[in-house]
């Protein structure tokens, strides 16, 4: 399996083979192993996606190598099928690829609005003196489309998820990076695909996370209370935990700590604390990442 937020490719195999029966006894005639990719894309920008199938025989061996398949695309859910082809290709040659397409558009498309797209497709293999088979490829609902992003008034496909990254620039935001570095190093998630972030749009739970994080940080001129996860994670205070800290953060009563649970916190340079707020509304604006959806927060140089 591999996504992106706007791409998602699947790969599996299918067997087919033919057969008669004469006095009650099944012989097999003929056997086909055909590898089939599906790739679906979308927009962030956009209410259509696409999934198209890719299809080859790499190996058989009698009758079922005479045969042939069709593609018919399917969809469900808050999506409708714009087009799709997939005419009749034989299965020889071996390592031949075929490939057929469809289109589809989100029903999600409403101020307010959000839904998933499944789509996929029925392979349909025919051959002279047998009879029709239908591999159906299960629907995939890789995609979400929604018109309900905070600073966006255009509708959007995503795969939702998977965990797209903020990046916090050492060369930029000194302070901030180190101080996450540091969090994520001593066990708080947020750093890969494994254990990221989860969204709350919640503002009230938003709140309670930068209250319980930082309600008592003291006051120093140029300088503000950083917390990690970020307030606007699941991850906070407001779910559980205690709070660490490192040396030179400006919380002598706070312990250091270790693991996955809780929150990091330490006084930071104020601009650059202030700046995370944008990195962040830029990256959810952008990738769409809703109620929810995770992310990740990448330290570089």
């Amino acid at each position: 399996m591999y996504a992106t937020r706007t791409q998602a490719c699947r790969i599996n195999g299918v067997l087919y083979y033919t057969w008669v029966e004469r006095n009650g006894v099944r012989t097999t005639t003929g056997e086909a192993n055909l590898l089939l990719i599906n790739y679906s894309y979308g927009s962030t920008s956009e209410s259509r996606i696409a999934h198209q199938l890719d299809v080859t025989a790499f190996s058989g061996w009698g009758d079922a190598l005479k045969g042939s398949y069709s593609g018919t695309a399917r969809v469900g859910a808050s999506c409708t099928k714009e087009s799709g082809s997939f005419p009749a290709k034989p299965i020889q040659p071996l390592s031949q690829w075929y490939t057929g397409e469809a289109f589809y558009d989100s029903t999600a498309t409403a101020a307010g609005a959000k839904g998933d797209c499944y789509t996929g497709w029925n392979l349909t293999f025919t051959n002279p003196g047998y009879t029709s088979s239908t591999y159906v490829v299960p629907l995939f609902a890789e995609f979400r489309c929604d018109n309900n992003t905070a600073g966006r008034t255009d509708p959007g496909c995503v795969v939702d998820w998977y965990a797209s990254a903020v990046y916090y620039s050492q060369a930029t935001n000194p302070s901030l990076a180190a101080h996450v570095s540091r969090a994520q190093a001593s066990g708080l998630p947020g750093a890969t695909f494994e254990a990221p972030l989860t969204r709350t749009t919640d503002p009230a739970v938003n709140q309670a996370n930068r209250d319980l994080a930082c309600g008592d940080a003291p006051s120093v001129t140029g300088k503000s209370c950083d917390e990690y996860p970020v307030a606007s994670s699941k991850q906070g205070l407001s779910a559980g935990g205690t709070r660490r800290t490192f040396d030179g953060c400006g919380f002598p009563a706070i312990p250091a700590g270790q693991g996955p649970t809780g929150v990091s916190v330490c006084m930071i340079t104020a601009t650059e604390n202030s700046s995370q707020g944008g990195l962040h509304s830029a990256l959810y604006r952008s990738e769409r990442v809703l109620q929810d959806d995770p992310f990740r927060v990448i330290v570089i140089p």
